[in-house]
This record gives C-alpha cells, sequence and structure tokens, in this order.
C-alpha cells in the first residue's frame, strides 16, 4: 500500500510543481491516441471492449463526480452506457461488430478524459485501463522479442501463440467466453484499484 501512496504523491508532485503549459497538448495527443490504439487492439472478440471499456468510464466518472466536475462525469457515464447496450448486440455470438470506428472512439473518450482531468487524473485513469495496457504491452513485446531473436539468431521467436494476449489464449484453448469474462473481470478490479487510488492521492 506504501508503493500506491509514494506513486500517488509523486503524481501530484508533478502536476502541482512541474506545469506543463505549452507541452500540454502534446502530451494530450500523446494519451489519445495511446488509448484509442489500446482498446482498439483489445477489440478482437465478441463483447471484449465494450464490456471492459465500460468499467472503466464508470470508474472516471465516479472519480470526476468526486472532484467536482461533474459534466465529465456526466459524459464518461453516458459513453460507458452506450458501450452497455451495445453489448446487447454485440455480446457472443455477436450480430453486430464495433469495428475501428467504434473501438477507437471509445478509446479516444478514455484518453480525452484522462487529459481534461490534469495531472490528478492520470495514474487513475491508468489503473483503470488496465487491462488495455496489458493487451498493448503484449504486441510490443511479440513485435520486440520476435525482432530481437530474428537479428540474433535469424530466425524469430514468438513470445505467444499469438498477440495481443486474447488471441494467444484463445489458441491455448480457452473459449471465447471464458476469455470475455475474465477481461471483464480484470477490467472491474482495475477500475475499483483505480478509484482507491484516486482517493490516496486526494488525502
Amino acid at each position: 500500500m506504501w508503493a500506491i501512496r509514494l506513486t500517488c504523491f509523486f503524481f501530484q508532485s508533478a502536476a502541482s510543481f512541474a506545469p506543463i503549459g505549452r507541452w500540454f497538448w502534446a502530451l494530450a495527443a500523446f494519451t489519445i491516441v495511446a488509448e484509442s490504439n489500446a482498446v482498439n487492439v483489445t477489440d478482437g472478440l465478441d463483447g471484449l471492449a465494450a464490456s471492459t471499456v465500460s468499467f472503466a468510464l464508470v470508474a472516471v466518472g465516479m472519480m470526476f463526480l468526486s472532484a467536482g466536475r461533474p459534466e465529465l462525469a456526466s459524459f464518461a457515464v453516458c459513453v460507458a452506457g452506450a458501450a452497455c447496450g451495445f453489448l446487447v448486440v454485440n455480446r457472443h455470438p455477436a450480430s453486430v461488430f464495433m469495428g475501428d470506428t467504434g473501438s477507437l472512439a471509445l478509446g479516444s473518450a478514455l484518453g480525452g478524459l484522462m487529459a481534461c482531468g490534469g495531472g490528478a487524473m492520470v495514474l487513475p485513469v491508468f489503473v483503470a485501463s488496465g487491462v488495455f495496457v496489458i493487451e498493448s504491452v503484449s504486441v510490443i513485446f511479440q513485435k520486440v522479442w520476435f525482432g530481437w531473436t530474428k537479428k540474433k539468431t535469424g530466425t524469430g521467436v514468438k513470445l505467444l501463440k499469438m498477440s495481443p494476449l486474447h488471441h494467444h489464449l484463445e489458441l491455448s484453448g480457452w473459449g471465447e467466453m471464458k476469455i470475455v469474462g475474465w477481461f471483464a473481470a480484470c477490467g472491474a478490479a482495475c477500475s475499483l484499484l483505480a478509484i482507491r487510488v484516486f482517493y490516496m492521492g486526494a488525502t
């Protein structure tokens, strides 16, 4: 728990004593692009992206409400509601698919909320996006490791059977609904942890 408190203190101090000024737009753009692509990478199974991003957005909405930003809280909850409504036709077996338009929009909304919240919201939103971070990191590690081993030995070696992680689990024999269920549970856990981190940083 001390590690979380120390990290919260670091982010608060950075936000208070190191104003980013003109760099805000560059960092905001990076955040939105990173989040949108992370959610897009996660959108590989029926209901996976919609379920996980819903938990993250609800958590972010609760944090903004506590921070006295009802307009951002309303936006977050409305987008989460839209994602939940989409699950009616996107759950397995899906009759309608989100595609890049939907996943990039959801990720952009999450990244935009992080940017609007300033330094105090960076760590909580990052924690709430834990599933998307893991999925993105699995792709990065797969590509880096394959490229490095191919350069060293002439034959590329894969860390995973297929990236991102949910496809590796699928090829390992996990059923689609089992993967989505576990990822949704992880998303809910990350969202609860994010709320905890937010309140620890606020005290």
